[in-house]
């Protein structure tokens, strides 16, 4: 498009000369018939004659075209050449920033059309700076969910470059209320779950203290309570310092763990609890070794809680199924239990903390509501992943880990 503006204002200059040369021939002409007819006349004798005689009647006519030429051409091409000035220096205005700057458009023709386009690119760039300026005031004001409109240009990048920084900013508060509402959930969750038993000891140790009891063996029953709910009281001060140890960034002990020999050992301590419960842990392991880098005296405390966990809530399966495998690059653990299904509702929010399953709320069988954190936790650290899907089939909660090479293979 430049390239055919320029073609044509050297067209246009070009015409103006060639009319320019075209008037001045012809103006010529007219001056050697007017100069051949004054001759005869006595005033423009001697001055005629002087001139052909003493320069020539082809240099006087040089001399005199080529002032009249220039003349000419300073005439016509006079107002094209203050209308580039005028839209250079209108050019120079918007270049110093002052993009509201109207070029006048006098003419239809390629300068005109300059001009148009001129004043059509700072139109635009203007609107879509008060755009940009609309979007970064209300992003000013807290509303870092306003995303300015990515069009073309320079000003595109801008734009663009101004919604990554407030959808970061935006992560970055939602973030912050995010641990905010995590801490206080935190707050929360442990006063109530240490209230409950805590409250069951002052209690009955008031009925002790009071004498409010019949006899020996009513004394001992509520030293049995209140030494039961102390017992748990402790495990869920355990189980919180380890939860809050572990997601601290508590460091690792890693070397290399083969998995099958780990949970077999594993399962050998479970024997009396599967006893006592009428059920058996079996082991599926088609690979001889499977090898993970692992702080294995964390990981036991992350597969202790699912196995616990298997036997717990799976006793009318009468089986605890422990699958091991290696797929592609990943190490895969099944812990499988056959007792009732965990609701699916319920199914997204089971490793979060003190989250617990109705089911799971009686006295007999409610745990502090941090083992499965604590095991996902203790998981996530080694850089792997735990899930869990339960139908009436069957629960299963499946963990994966980055596999190492088996160095004997």
């Amino acid at each position: 498009m430049r390239l055919k503006w320029l073609y044509s204002i050297r067209t246009k200059f070009l015409l103006y000369g060639l009319s320019s040369a075209a008037l001045t021939i012809a103006l010529l002409l007219i001056g050697r018939q007017l100069a051949t007819y004054l001759i005869g006349y006595p005033p423009f004798i001697q001055p005629l004659r002087w001139v052909i005689n003493n320069i020539g009647s082809l240099p006087t006519m040089v001399v005199i075209g080529l002032t009249v030429f220039f003349l000419l051409f300073f005439s016509f091409s006079m107002s094209t050449i203050r209308y580039m000035e005028e839209i250079d220096g209108a050019l120079r205005e918007i270049g110093d920033g002052r993009l509201d700057y109207e070029i006048p458009v006098k003419t239809s023709d390629e300068l005109g059309q300059i001009a148009s386009s001129v004043n059509r690119m700072t139109g635009e760039l203007t609107t879509y700076l008060k755009r940009i300026t609309s979007g970064l005031e209300e992003i000013a004001e807290g509303r870092f969910d306003r995303t300015i409109p990515v069009e073309s240009g320079e000003l595109a990048k801008v734009a663009e470059s101004i919604n990554r920084m407030a959808a970061q900013l935006n992560r970055s508060i939602m973030e912050e209320r995010n641990a905010e509402k995590t801490k206080n959930d935190l707050i929360t969750g442990v006063s109530h779950d240490l209230r409950t038993p805590l409250t069951s000891i002052l209690g009955f140790l008031e009925v002790i203290e009071q004498d409010r009891y019949q006899d020996e063996v009513e004394l001992r029953h509520y030293v049995n309570i209140a030494y039961g709910k102390a017992i748990t009281l402790k495990k869920l001060i355990e189980d919180l310092f380890e939860y809050t140890r572990i997601n601290n960034g508590l460091p690792l002990r890693l070397e290399e763990l083969d998995l099958v020999d780990f949970l077999r050992q594993l399962a050998e301590e479970f024997v009396p609890s599967l006893e006592q419960a009428e059920m058996a842990c079996r082991i599926a392991a088609p690979q001889e070794t499977v090898h993970i880098l692992a702080d294995g005296d964390l990981l036991v405390r992350s597969f202790d809680n699912l196995i616990a966990n298997a036997i717990q809530y799976g006793r009318e399966g009468q089986f605890v199924d422990v699958a091991i495998a290696a797929e592609d690059d990943q190490a895969v653990v099944s812990v499988i239990n056959y007792g009732e299904p965990i609701p699916q509702r319920d199914l997204p929010f089971i490793f979060d903390r003190f989250y617990r399953v109705e089911r799971s709320r009686s006295k007999e069988t409610g745990g502090t509501g941090l083992g499965l954190a604590i095991a996902k936790s203790i998981i996530e650290v080694h850089g792997g992943r735990i899930s869990a899907r339960s139908d009436r089939e069957r629960t299963a909660f499946e963990v994966r880990f980055p596999l190492v090479a088996d160095p004997s293979s």
